[in-house]
């Protein structure tokens, strides 16, 4: 059997699951009557001793100029009853003045209560009067107080003896008051500062999250994305993020039902393009038979063609409905492949662009084949049409030149041409579909499947910035990661 948790871990896991469950106004409250008290405590506190001191200084005040008095007219000068309403105005119960080491007692009462304590006010630190002032008010009976402080002529001090009774009293009747002030002060500053607090940063804040949270049910409803106040602080910045936010998962919202309805019209056509294609490919064997040079030398590559082209459809366009089919890596001559990308995108040797294969013929890599293909396919057809939509240089014709450079860790294969480049505004949204394409009537589709092919082999693809045209460069792992 397991022993029972402490009383004292349940009591603080209870605590501590009781303030998660606070909301942000509650906890804004507790904290600001936790800062409050820790306010009043220390206006209160220092206020109760400078009260004692002053408190004193006013006695000690009274008893220098009594002791002035006294000094002055010689003792048997002075009578009794005028002595006691000395003592009775100071408010004390002796006078005494110690000059040159010599203590002389110039004024006292028959019969002085038991001293208690003893306060020099010339060592006097604020700890210390803060200690001795509340050792006053808890201490009981009627005892008294020695006071020293300095002299009011050359003697070396003045000391008094007060009962403690009245100190006492008018210490707790000043915390009294002191305590009420400070209270409805301090009532009155929380109250402000939480009201403050909660119009200036918890409402809004508590608008930003509902917000957040009604968005998040119907991500769909446009109604229900922020609309910034305009602020320019912080909470400014977090509502035109998330508006910013909330708008660019509306538009990727678009564009996933729009990838959705894409995948299921592609779904319907597949079906009687397949059948199109399969009759083509019974057609193209039975070309496989004519005798004619041309046809035998064009034949394989037309098969070659269809087959890729069934093999796109039983995938339903990949890209858009299911996963790719994992990379298959093995050797391949990369001259080779080339050369089918150029048969594919249609360059000949007299066309308006001049196709430039620099890859050493046999050069061989470790790769998919039917990958690579459809990538440099994509990358190929796409700087064709580009050059097409373009004036060719002066004197001479576009040219689409490939070429590759191994290195111990990987292959650097470059597709560069002369067309008009990749302008700025796509740069950023380059792979992603639909958005980077800069020819009327694209979609942007071909790169973004080329991106993802190259990362399905380990590897990356980029732009490489060049003074003419566009060159995009592939890097394919020589040892694919784990």
């Amino acid at each position: 059997m397991s022993a029972p948790p402490a009383a004292g871990a349940v009591s603080t896991a209870a605590r501590s699951s009781r303030w998660r469950n606070l909301g942000l106004s509650s906890r804004l409250l507790l904290l600001t009557l936790v800062f409050v008290m820790i306010a009043e405590i220390l206006i209160f506190v220092p206020s109760v001793a400078n009260f004692r001191n002053a408190w004193l200084n006013d006695r000690l005040a009274g008893a220098r100029i009594a002791a002035l008095v006294l000094e002055a007219v010689p003792e048997e000068a002075l009578p009794e009853n005028l002595v006691r309403e000395l003592l009775q105005t100071v408010g004390a119960e002796t006078i005494a003045l110690r000059v040159k080491g010599a203590r002389r007692l110039l004024a006292f009462n028959d019969m002085p209560p038991m001293v208690v304590d003893t306060y020099d006010l010339r060592m006097m630190t604020p700890f210390r009067a803060i200690g001795e002032s509340f050792g006053v008010m808890v201490r009981r009976g009627e005892g008294s107080l020695r006071v020293i402080d300095a002299s009011p002529m050359d003697g070396d001090f003045v000391e008094i003896v007060i009962k403690e009774a009245p100190l006492r009293e008018a210490l707790w009747r000043f915390a009294a008051n002191i305590l009420v002030l400070s209270l409805l002060i301090s009532g009155i500053t929380g109250a402000l500062v939480f009201l403050a607090l909660k119009r200036l940063i918890v409402r809004p804040v508590e608008q930003l999250t509902s917000n957040i949270t009604r968005f998040a049910e119907h991500p769909e409803d446009q109604t229900r994305m922020m609309r910034p106040s305009g602020r320019s602080d912080e909470i400014g910045s977090a509502e035109k993020a998330v508006a910013g936010m909330q708008q660019a998962l509306v538009q990727q919202l678009k564009q996933k039902e729009n990838l959705a309805a894409l995948g299921l019209a592609v779904s319907k056509i597949n079906h009687d393009l397949r059948n199109m294609l399969s009759s083509a490919q019974l057609i193209s064997d039975r070309l496989g038979g004519v005798k004619d040079p041309t046809v035998q030398r064009l034949a394989p590559k037309l098969l070659q063609t269809l087959d890729r082209a069934i093999a796109f459809c039983q995938s339903t366009l990949a890209y858009g409905r299911a996963e790719e089919r994992p990379p298959e890596a093995r050797p391949l001559d990369l001259h080779a492949l080339m050369e089918e990308v150029r048969d594919a995108i249609g360059l000949g040797e007299d066309g308006i662009v001049f196709w430039e294969n620099a890859i050493p013929r046999g050069m061989r890599i470790i790769s998919d084949p039917e990958h690579l293909y459809r990538i440099c396919t994509n990358l190929a057809r796409n700087a064709l049409q580009a050059m097409e939509a373009s004036p060719p240089p002066e004197g001479g014709r576009h040219r689409l030149k490939v070429s590759c450079v191994e290195t111990p860790q990987n292959w650097s294969i470059d597709l560069a041409d002369t067309g008009p480049g990749i302008p700025p505004a796509i740069r950023q949204k380059l792979f992603v579909a639909f958005h980077g394409s800069s020819r009327p009537g694209g979609t942007g589709l071909g790169l973004a499947i080329a991106s993802d092919l190259v990362r399905s082999m380990g590897g990356s693809i980029e732009l490489v910035e060049q003074p003419v045209g566009a060159r995009f460069r592939i890097i394919l792992p020589r040892t694919r990661p784990k």
